[in-house]
This record gives C-alpha cells, sequence and structure tokens, in this order.
C-alpha cells in the first residue's frame, strides 16, 4: 500500500485502485468535500506526476479522455483547488509523494494500460438523488429526470414557466460554466428541441444563471456529472442520429429538418407568454431577437 495523508486530503494506492479522500480542513473546498472519496481504477490513469514547489508540492493525476463523467461534465473549467485529482503536499512529505507517483507509474507500466480515449466511463459519477440549490433555483436529479424550481430572484419569464422537468431520455448534453466570481456561469440542459434555441442564461428555461455564491454555485457541477454519467458515451455519439452536422465536443445537433419547427416552436410558447402579460413588449421583443439569433 503507498499512502500519503496531508491536510489537503489523502491518496491511497493499493495496487489496483487510487482512493482519494478530501481532507476535512476549512482550507479544502466545499465541492470537494461534499463529491468525496473517489475510487479511480487504475485502467482509467493516464499518468501521475509530483510537481515540486518552493512552498508546497503537488500531485496530479492524469485520467484518460472519456474515463470520468466530472471531466467530462466540467471540460477542465473546475478551478484547480476543487479539482479532486490535484493534492497539495507539505514539503517535508515530497519524497512520499514521490513514492507514492513511482507506484502508480510503476503498476501502469507493468499492466501496460493504454492511453487511448475510453470506450465508457470507468468511475461512476456521485450518487443519486442529488440536488442543490443555487442562486437561480434548485435543481435536483433522481437518475431519471431533472427537475429545476426556480428562485424568486429568477427572471420573470423562467418563473412563469413554473417547475421544468425534464426526461433523461429528452437530453443530448448537459453544458456547465462555473460562476468565476468575476463573471456569472450557467448549468444548461440541451434537449433535442433546445439544441438550436439558445437563450441567454438568465432567461432560458432550460438553464440556471449562477451568478451568486461562487463556493455555493460551483456544486452545480454534481448535477452536471449525476446526469452526464448517465447520458450516452461521447464514443456512442460519434455515429448516431444527431451526428451528421459540425458540433461542440460531446453535443449532438438536431437535422437540419428539425429546425424550423423547434424555431416556431420557441416563438409560438413566447407569444403565448405575451399575450397573457407575463412578457412585456420589451422583454417578447428581447427574447424573440435572442431566439431568432440562436438560429
Amino acid at each position: 500500500m503507498a499512502e500519503i495523508i496531508q491536510r489537503d486530503g489523502t491518496w491511497a494506492f493499493d495496487g489496483t485502485t487510487v482512493r482519494i479522500t478530501p481532507g476535512l480542513h476549512r482550507s479544502v473546498p466545499l465541492f470537494r468535500q461534499t463529491y468525496g472519496e473517489v475510487a479511480v481504477p487504475l485502467e482509467a490513469v493516464a499518468g501521475v506526476a509530483y510537481e515540486p514547489e518552493r512552498k508546497r508540492g503537488r500531485l496530479r493525476m492524469r485520467l484518460r479522455e472519456g474515463a470520468d463523467p466530472l471531466l467530462q461534465a466540467t471540460g477542465g473549467r473546475l478551478p484547480d483547488a476543487a479539482d479532486p485529482y490535484r493534492l497539495t503536499v507539505d514539503t517535508d512529505n515530497s519524497g512520499v509523494a514521490e513514492y507514492v507517483a513511482e507506484e502508480i507509474r510503476h503498476a501502469l507500466l507493468l499492466d501496460q494500460i493504454p492511453k487511448e480515449p475510453t470506450q465508457a466511463y470507468l468511475l461512476p459519477g456521485p450518487p443519486v438523488p442529488v440536488s442543490v440549490r443555487s442562486s437561480d433555483g434548485t435543481v435536483s436529479f433522481d437518475g431519471t429526470q431533472v427537475r429545476i424550481d426556480w428562485s424568486d430572484t429568477s427572471d420573470r419569464v423562467k418563473r412563469a414557466t413554473g417547475p421544468r422537468i425534464i426526461a433523461v431520455g429528452d437530453l443530448v448534453e448537459v453544458e456547465w460554466l462555473p460562476n468565476s466570481g468575476y463573471e456569472d456561469g450557467f448549468l444548461r440542459f440541451v434537449t433535442r428541441g433546445t439544441a438550436l434555441s439558445k437563450l441567454p442564461p438568465e432567461k432560458d428555461p432550460y438553464a440556471l444563471d449562477l451568478w451568486g455564491s461562487a463556493r455555493r454555485d460551483l456544486l452545480t457541477a454534481l448535477v452536471a456529472t449525476a446526469v452526464t454519467a448517465r447520458l450516452p458515451h461521447p464514443s456512442a455519439r460519434a455515429g448516431g442520429e444527431y451526428a451528421d452536422r459540425p458540433r461542440h465536443p460531446g453535443r449532438t445537433v438536431p437535422r437540419q429538418a428539425d429546425h424550423h419547427d423547434v424555431l416556431l416552436r420557441r416563438l409560438r410558447e413566447l407569444g403565448e407568454l405575451h399575450r397573457d402579460g407575463v412578457l412585456t413588449d420589451e422583454e417578447f421583443a428581447t427574447t424573440k431577437a435572442a431566439v431568432l439569433r440562436g438560429f
């Protein structure tokens, strides 16, 4: 057993699995403490290195592309401190860190673990049900459907549409961008019907606008990851029904024949909200223009 215990957390390697446990110190980000222990099978690892620095060093693990739904959902946008595959190491423990890294590298060579992308997720993601309260509302996922309950501070358009319930089977992709504290983030659920009608997150009833506490809003990545883990793996989407057009990595886009119907449906919904007095003339014009730009 190769093990290193630090204030930031613990890494333990038994020859087949790297068990990563976050520390309980207040300096450990809320996201890592909430995400909890991560058991990384050796076949998911692409590499590991210890990076010494003047005051503290870092252990960093690279996973194979497509192995982890967390990395797929967050797309490398997790802040360094919230990354579960990074461990801050005190300088007097640098020798232990080097030993742990070397043991993992040695096992990778012995087992001849490939570095190519995986064909399926090798980590499960967070357990469900999972629920997170954000600045724009509460998002919950029970393994079969996503539910969004808007907060009192959500845009009037969102509150007027009521709670949003989306079945996993209707989802194409989850898009996530963290709230940096300087710029807003968002959590967007892309369905076949909304793939091309991208409204601004503050007005999109399929998106949470993340503008409040960056520390708290970061937890929405838990939901993004849990949903991503239950969507088709990126390797399976490559030749699927919606793969005949250029797309964002991991995103499937409807065929051109569907575009007109989607546009008409969104405009019809906006028109109904306008006629019912939910949207003012200005709000209707602004939102309609945003929908048209999206197409």
